[in-house]
């Protein structure tokens, strides 16, 4: 057997190359605070454009950019309602008129409230 061959590895398990011999891409070390007081570095490309948030890595808390601009809020729409979806479709004279449609027809004992319309077993 050739003297080059790897026994007993897994593979994907070690890298065997080195960085001998490689110009890495310029660097450029930013440094990050979260709010629990953690600072931590973290390397980029010279050319990459620098995230103003970035996740800690001690405890998972947003930390901000040293000596850097506050993120921009994103806009955001308010939340839809329930009742916001349904006076979009009917005005507030429709919805009294089919509410008292609804009562109408309860007070008239036309739905019988005490079995379900679902239920098919017979009552004792």
């Amino acid at each position: 057997m050739s003297e080059r061959a790897l026994r007993g590895t897994r593979l994907g398990a070690t890298s065997y190359e080195t960085d001998r011999g490689i110009d890495l891409a310029p660097r450029q070390t930013v440094e990050y605070a979260c709010q629990n007081g953690h600072r931590f570095e973290v390397p980029f490309s010279v050319e990459a454009e620098i995230p103003s948030v970035w996740e800690c890595r001690f405890c998972g808390q947003e930390a901000m950019l040293l000596d850097g601009d506050e993120p921009e809020e994103k806009k955001t729409k308010p939340t839809r309602t329930h009742w916001d979806m349904l006076m979009e479709r009917r005005t507030r004279e429709e919805l009294e008129e089919v509410l008292a449609e609804r009562l109408a027809v309860l007070r008239s004992g036309g739905m019988n409230l005490a079995i379900h319309p679902r239920d098919t077993r017979k009552s004792a």
